[in-house]
């Protein structure tokens, strides 16, 4: 079986960035990113991850290019995870995430799980639209409630943060 994905640059523009991409559903996480970062023009020598998603775009659990944990944590690596284990008809969202310094960010929705088409080669870009800017779009977010938080606070007002000078 073979899954058609759509991958849109997440920004704030008016134009819409995007490319429509086949692939085997047996294929890894790891080939999945390497046929996003050939399509949109990235060399692919960045740092990335896949999130998992909900329906409302809510990230979820990582799935990493590299293991950088030191042993700790134990991480779900792209190579080792195949499409079909994190994506299917029910759970159609993914979060990728490129080059961490610039936070390039893209939408990986499955829109269609077709059959093997004779004589193609996979993955196949299907489809291209918009190109890419030069910079990653700037990130957006809402600080009202960090700004009404912060607006309560006096730093030289201990009494009133319940707080035991003497705690240890």
């Amino acid at each position: 079986m073979i899954y058609r994905f759509r991958i849109i640059l997440d920004n704030d523009t008016e134009d819409d960035i995007f490319r429509d991409i086949e692939i085997r559903k047996t294929d890894t996480l790891e080939d999945l990113h390497n046929t996003i970062t050939q399509s949109f023009g990235f060399d692919g020598t960045e740092m990335a991850s896949f999130y998992i998603s909900d329906d409302e775009w809510n990230q979820g659990e990582e799935i990493s290019l590299f293991d950088m944990s030191e042993g700790i944590n134990s991480v779900k690596l792209m190579n080792e995870t195949l499409l079909e284990d994190v994506v299917d008809d029910t759970k159609t969202k993914l979060i990728y995430v490129y080059d961490f310094l610039s936070m390039w960010t893209f939408l990986v929705e499955l829109g269609e799980i077709v059959e093997v088409a004779e004589g193609m080669d996979y993955p196949n870009l299907m489809y291209v639209h918009g190109q890419i800017p030069n910079e990653a779009p700037e990130k957006s977010f809402e600080t009202d409630e960090l700004d009404d938080f912060d607006n309560h606070l006096n730093i030289d007002d201990y009494e009133d943060l319940d707080f035991n000078e003497n705690w240890n």
